[in-house]
């Protein structure tokens, strides 16, 4: 475990996700500009080592556990006092399945991570953001929260959900000046969320990304998180969506 840490007159962000992928960058990427970030993930190794090279602070939660998002509540405001930066990352698809043979588990499971994982963090640390006066909460969905696919229903209703509920966080938050923000990426090439979502299937990930030239990479998502959040605080980027150039849509896809 990593010491606590003293309070300092940083901005506070608290990434998610942040073991891997988007999470991991968007949180090396605020805490190259100066920010105190608490990088959150349920594999406290990988945090450990990121804390290590990076100078986050590791918080292992689980947040599909209340008890969990609870705990990580009470530390950052017992050790820093504030949030200025809520920044839901966690997410993932589980499943190529068509409707006709969808699994519940598997769309429980998305429902449990991207929906109502975001809402309890959410939840939890809304009253500290609404107390700072200039709060920020940024919500990772995807070009899935846009357009329905076949073989993306339940990765689709769970985003769909997701989007949903950030812009009606948005539409209630605002008289507190709660700036929020979503983005929304198209083709990233993750290998993780490739190999969760194809049952740990590496020739199947690999296709994923066979023929694309230049796939958004973690860091390209996380720049643009990382310019969201640190903008003026009057200037609401309220939803960006991301593609590489050869990703024209959903469907349309340049491959060589």
């Amino acid at each position: 475990m990593t010491e606590t840490p003293s309070r300092t007159n940083a901005h506070v962000a608290v990434v998610t996700g942040a073991s891997t992928g988007i999470g991991e960058a968007t949180a090396r990427r605020l805490r190259g500009e100066g920010w105190t970030v608490y990088a959150v993930a349920r594999r406290e190794d990988r945090l450990t080592a990121l804390a290590e090279e990076t100078g986050v602070i590791a918080a292992a939660c689980d947040i599909t556990v209340e008890a969990d998002v609870t705990a990580l509540r009470d530390r950052v405001l017992a050790e820093q006092g504030r949030i200025d930066a809520l920044v839901n990352i966690s997410g993932g698809a589980r499943g190529t399945d068509r409707v006709g043979e969808a699994k519940d588990e598997d769309w429980a499971w998305m429902f449990e991570v991207n929906v109502l994982g975001t809402m309890r963090l959410t939840r939890a640390f809304l009253p500290a953001l609404r107390e700072n006066g200039e709060g920020t909460v940024l919500n990772l969905t995807s070009l899935a929260a846009q357009r329905a696919y076949e073989g993306g229903a339940g990765y689709n209703a769970a985003k769909f959900a997701e989007h949903a509920m950030t812009e009606a966080l948005r539409l209630e938050e605002a008289e507190h000046n709660i700036r929020v923000v979503e983005i929304a990426p198209g083709l990233v090439q993750t290998p993780e969320f490739s190999l969760n979502r194809l049952g740990g299937d590496a020739e199947a990930a690999d296709k994923v990304y066979a023929g694309l030239e230049k796939p958004l990479t973690s860091d390209d998502v996380a720049r643009v998180c990382a310019f969201a959040i640190t903008l003026p605080h009057h200037v609401d980027l309220d939803l960006v969506t991301i593609k590489p150039v050869a990703q024209a849509a959903p469907h349309k896809v340049i491959r060589r």
